[in-house]
């Protein structure tokens, strides 16, 4: 008789099979989205407690399934950029959060400790001393060419004094300091990015390198592949040595012994809540290259370093609500309230679970036991709810005028949002804007204040907020009011009548329609009321910078009869100042072009565009029926804009050309 099979650990393993191919399939799709699309779908602790639980279940049964995270390195390329093959893999780097084996990893040799980047990886190729190819790390065996975006990274050298072969890679990055402007600049549009890394990737892949340009991409080297002919006499801090000497910004680090390497992780950390660029942990590698080079790889780690993620301090505390903010668009967010704690030296109450998603995924409910930390010991997060009792469910009714909300669910995240067009908490949100400085600019209007005197019904369109003195006997008598402060705030108003024509249109809230766009929007219909407002999608798209998403939203906003009917009782009350256009000879006025492709004759596309626009012409986006010309070295070429310059008839010039002909250079 042969050995009997135990059903029972049969059972256990096909479970534990099942278990392994959903957990393959979430972690799969929770990179894609964070590393292809730029969302998030769950918290970095989350995707690493499913990784830390695949990769026990592969050690108990011993198998790797086709496809698994833990075999797999990053993303797959996105289809709208050209794909290259790395000319060595480039691997993930083993984890952990234990201090003492840090040191034991160092074994008596000295090291490199560095910071661990949070941004997106790119390899740089140099060649005769320039700047020849850009890849991004893809899934380590094949990235996405963004060569065209790297020239444009604020910090990256386009030329450097050694002629030989470079090859190096490092970390594209966008700082905390110009993320928050970033975000800042969009704050009235509420395109409001969730955080630096997510907008990062968006940028660096862009396929237009002008958006790429305006967010301000720093690149920080952090490893040198080749460098063709140079001696660095076996040591990887030599190597950053010579980056340096060549221009470039190398990750921050420490040289490194069994000794003195707490104490370095240590000083680290003092540096989190100040250093301005976003990193997850720390990186620590042998300084000797060739005892690194000796101990080779594992299929997915570099057995020559290792990444150090910070043990995040966590407390627990008691959930004490979910708060629902509403806003201007119908959105209506999760904030979880809760017992105050200190973590990382400061107290803490709440934390955004930004969707009903997370909600749902936490199952929480008020008075749930749940333990909170700090995102790399900025952000505060629930780690875990230790009770989740499910309880918290979205309301049914917006938590400001009442009216049924919906789940709404986009790809695989559900949020919830209010079906009432004429929610007060959108019309406290649009009346905030439209007094803010860069729009009407009425001081003394707050938000609290607006959602005052919108609930006493004194304000139901823009043109009411010019007849609050119909009101004044109630005004005065309000809480935090008087006679001084109403005095002051109508003063403040009767100044707000004279405004110019990008605040009045920037005011107006217009979906993704800044201050900026504004005055580019105004100065193409050169600050003409009636051409603005009749403008169709197609004039819009020719416009630098505006697209066809922004000129969807402005074409929609004036096709509705409500808004036409807003305007007519906003505009009387208005005095808008006619802005002129720049004097001098504008032989381009009227004309616009299309660039692409390299440019020799000036440093850059900006620099073209000023001449341009300085002699009245507009550098536009994408080629239309409305383009005078389109600017290409390469007059030959199959590129999508030659073929749709060539069917419209519209002329494909080399910049020389183009140069003699419009600019008579």
């Amino acid at each position: 008789m042969g050995e009997r099979i135990d059903s029972r650990a049969y059972d256990r393993t096909d479970d534990r099979m099942q278990e392994m191919k959903q957990l393959a399939e979430t972690l799969r799709e929770a990179s894609r989205a964070y590393y292809a699309q730029d969302r998030e779908i769950m918290s970095n602790r989350e995707y690493d407690r499913l990784y830390e639980r695949l990769e026990e279940l592969e050690r108990i049964t011993g198998v790797v399934l086709a496809g698994s995270p833990t075999a797999d390195v990053g993303y797959e390329a996105v289809e709208e950029l050209p794909k290259e093959r790395h000319e060595s893999r480039m691997l993930s780097l083993g984890k952990t959060k234990d201090r003492e084996e840090l040191r034991e990893f160092l074994a008596g040799r000295e090291g490199i400790l560095s910071w661990k980047l949070d941004g997106l990886t790119v390899v740089l190729h140099y060649e005769g001393g320039k700047l020849e190819k850009a890849v991004t790390r893809g899934n380590g065996e094949i990235g996405e060419v963004v060569t065209n975006n790297a020239r444009v990274f604020c910090n990256i050298p386009l030329r450097i004094a050694f002629t030989g072969a470079l090859i190096l890679r490092g970390e594209a990055v966008i700082t905390y300091s110009d993320f928050r402007r970033i975000n800042e600049e969009n704050a009235e549009t509420e395109i409001r990015y969730k955080n630096p890394r997510n907008l990062c990737s968006g940028s660096v892949r862009q396929l237009d390198n002008r958006v790429t340009a305006g967010r301000r991409v720093r690149f920080f080297a952090f490893s040198l592949v080749e460098a063709a002919g140079v001696d660095f006499e076996n040591s990887r801090e030599k190597e950053f040595l010579f980056l340096r000497e060549q221009g470039f910004e190398v990750v921050a680090y420490r040289r490194v012994t069994e000794e003195t390497i707490l104490d370095a992780v240590a000083r680290f950390e003092q540096e989190i809540g100040t250093y301005d660029v976003p990193s997850d942990g720390l990186v620590l590698a042998f300084d000797d290259l060739e005892y690194s080079r000796s101990l080779g790889t594992t299929a997915k780690f570099p057995r020559d370093s290792l990444a150090f993620k910070w043990a995040d301090e966590q407390a627990e505390t008691t959930l004490r609500e979910i708060e629902w903010s509403a806003s201007r668009t119908g959105l209506i967010n999760p904030v979880a309230v809760f017992e105050p704690v200190e973590l990382e030296g400061t107290t803490v109450s709440r934390a955004s679970v930004h969707n009903v998603s997370i909600v749902r995924a936490l199952r929480l409910g008020v008075g749930d036991r749940i333990t909170v930390y700090k995102a790399n010991m900025i952000i505060p997060q629930i780690a875990e709810n230790l009770t989740g009792s499910g309880t918290a469910e979205p309301p049914a009714n917006c938590p400001v005028c009442g009216g049924r909300t919906a789940v709404r669910q986009t790809n695989d995240v559900e949020a919830l949002y209010c079906t009432n067009p004429d929610c007060d908490a959108k019309k406290i949100k649009a009346f905030t804007l439209f007094v803010s400085r860069d729009a009407m600019n009425i001081d003394g209007l707050s938000e609290a204040t607006l959602e005052k005197l919108i609930g006493k019904g004194f304000i139901h369109h823009y043109a009411d907020i010019f007849h609050l003195d119909r009101h004044r006997s109630e005004i005065v008598e309000m809480e935090g009011f008087g006679e001084r402060s109403y005095q002051n705030l109508i003063g403040n108003i009767e100044r707000a009548r004279k405004t110019t024509l990008p605040r009045l249109l920037y005011s107006l809230g217009i979906e993704n329609i800044g201050l900026a766009n504004a005055k580019m929007i105004c100065r193409a219909f050169d600050f003409d009321w009636e051409r603005i407002r009749r403008a169709d999608a197609e004039e819009l798209n020719e416009i630098d910078g505006i697209g066809a998403v922004i000129a969807s939203a402005f074409c929609g906003y004036f096709a509705d009869a409500k808004n036409e009917a807003e305007l007519e009782l906003l505009l009387p009350e208005l005095s808008v100042e006619t802005e002129q256009m720049p004097e001098g000879e504008q032989p381009l006025q009227g004309m616009s072009f299309v660039v692409t492709g390299s440019l020799h004759r000036y440093p850059n596309r900006n620099a073209l565009k000023e001449e341009v626009e300085k002699r009245g012409g507009r550098i536009t986006g994408s080629v239309t029926s409305r383009t005078t010309a389109l600017v290409n070295n390469n007059t030959a070429s199959a590129s999508a804009k030659n073929k749709k310059a060539r069917e419209l008839g519209i002329p494909v010039l080399s910049e020389d050309a183009f140069a003699a002909q419009y600019l008579q250079e």
